[in-house]
């Protein structure tokens, strides 16, 4: 489809992985010394970073027999994350072909590769059997999905009666014109954002009990002021960050995140729900 090509595009960087490899370099570490600690500023590819992850996944009641399911999946950082804490099986699927290929390598760096199976395809079309999985999560994905209503739909097939899904996304949450780019669009061309109750009315359609819902903005917010306080600390941004991925487009995609989210029109938002 050619809005799949265009949002794969817009997060292909086209030599990631040797770019990782170079920047582990810088920070003194190797193929066989990094951790996922390590990896944490590069692959958590969400606002928050690591501490977010913590806070989404812990309200999921993961367990360590549970084969979960990462939907957008990226480089697999979350996906590790999990596979480490709970020594379960994960699988991830991401439109992006050099980030699977990628976050397969990191995978084996680390010693995760027989937890954690990373698939490129299209969260639109999972290519997994009814009732697969005993839970799923997305971060930061559907703000390029139009059709949410058949990515719940299809999430929901795979997932076993009782299944907890988390949402961790970016959404509207006042009327506003945006201001581009930002780190998941180039322009709104493949940016579809919309409100969290258009969250929740999609997922009770596709069969979901939505339990919980939490607005992050303050936590994004103070994030960022942390961030930047770092970053002048230092002289500038360290070896290796979300500016591997984003490479020259970094300082104005995350400034005007930071504009929309202070603006009022936007702001990460987490949901819970329950399969019935």
């Amino acid at each position: 489809m050619p809005n799949d090509k265009a949002v794969s595009d817009h997060y292909s960087h086209g030599n990631l992985l040797n770019a990782i490899e170079e920047a582990l370099g810088e920070l003194g570490k190797t193929i066989d010394s990094v951790n996922i600690e390590d990896l944490a500023p590069v692959d958590e590819f969400h606002i928050g970073g690591r501490q977010a992850t913590k806070n989404f996944l812990g309200q999921l009641d993961i367990s360590q027999q549970e084969h979960i399911l990462d939907v957008g999946c990226g480089l697999g950082g979350t996906a590790r994350y999990v596979a480490n804490k709970y020594n379960n099986k994960v699988t991830g699927i991401d439109l992006t072909e050099e980030y699977i290929e990628t976050g397969n390598a990191l995978c084996a760096w680390v010693g995760l590769d027989k937890n954690i199976r990373l698939l490129q395809g299209s969260a639109l079309s999972l290519p997994f059997k009814g009732e697969t999985f005993d839970g799923a999560y997305m971060m930061h994905v559907a703000m390029n999905i139009e059709d949410k209503l058949q990515l719940f739909n299809e999430i929901y097939r795979v997932l076993r009666p009782g299944a907890v899904f988390g949402v961790y996304d970016v959404m509207q949450v006042n009327d506003g014109e945006l201001s581009y780019p930002v780190p998941w669009a180039t322009d709104k061309s493949t940016s579809h954002l919309v409100f969290p109750m258009d969250y929740r009315s999609k997922l009770s359609s596709a069969g979901f009990e939505v339990s919980k819902e939490n607005n992050c903005r303050e936590f994004a917010l103070e994030f960022f002021k942390v961030l930047r306080k770092k970053t002048e600390a230092s002289g500038g941004p360290p070896p290796l960050g979300l500016h591997t991925l984003m490479q020259a487009s970094t300082a104005d995609k995350i400034k005007n995140m930071i504009f929309n989210i202070t603006e009022g029109f936007i702001a990460p938002i987490e949901i819970i729900a329950r399969k019935k």
